[in-house]
């Protein structure tokens, strides 16, 4: 199993997502490029710590591999809005990808590359992901798990609220649209 952290907006959001890929075996929402140590919810929200609310996905590399991770989550989000997903705004809901090592951080580099190169000719424009966390970077990439009421969100809680119900459908849909290959059955 290999793992990748990307944040996209509202975690609750991109765990919905991923928990529907194929090859995915578990996805943790969390805390994650930001200063405090152990960052609440409602600290984070603040978007005064540096944290993006992200997703840690395990998934099996024999099954769906990195490149086709980073493929949906490219294609699941809006990577063209900076500091913003929709009406969620702030740098804690920025468009960004933590690398675990060089090789990952590599991998982010060729995934922009041909995000860029597919969407961004039709549309003309580009994506503004960061890639974060290697070496140099001043900000951390320490992975902070999220509070217990935040997991499967979607699953329980997600399903009865309305942001969610406006939110996380669409996306699903473009999942199954776009990614049909790597829908779960």
């Amino acid at each position: 199993m290999e793992q990748a952290i990307i944040a996209g907006g509202c975690f609750w959001c991109t765990e919905a997502v991923f928990k529907d890929v194929i090859g995915v075996t578990e996805v943790e929402s969390g805390y994650i490029g930001g200063t405090v140590a152990n960052p609440t919810y409602k600290q984070v929200c603040t978007g005064q710590t540096g944290h993006a609310e992200g997703i840690r996905v395990t998934f099996d590399p024999h099954t769906i591999s990195l490149a086709e991770i980073y493929d949906v989550f490219l294609g699941t989000h809006d990577p063209t809005q900076l500091n913003r997903q929709g009406n969620d705004v702030g740098t804690q809901y920025r468009s960004a990808i933590f690398p675990l090592n060089a090789e990952q951080g590599e991998e982010a580099k060729a995934a922009i590359e041909r995000w860029n190169a597919e969407n961004g000719a039709k549309s003309g424009a580009r994506a503004v992901t960061t890639i974060e966390g290697l070496e140099g970077d001043t900000q951390t990439a320490e992975w902070y798990v999220a509070e217990d009421y935040h997991q499967e969100y979607w699953d329980g809680e997600g399903q009865r609220n309305p942001y969610c119900l406006a939110v996380i459908p669409p996306k699903i849909m473009k999942l199954r649209k776009s990614f049909q290959k790597y829908v779960k059955a």
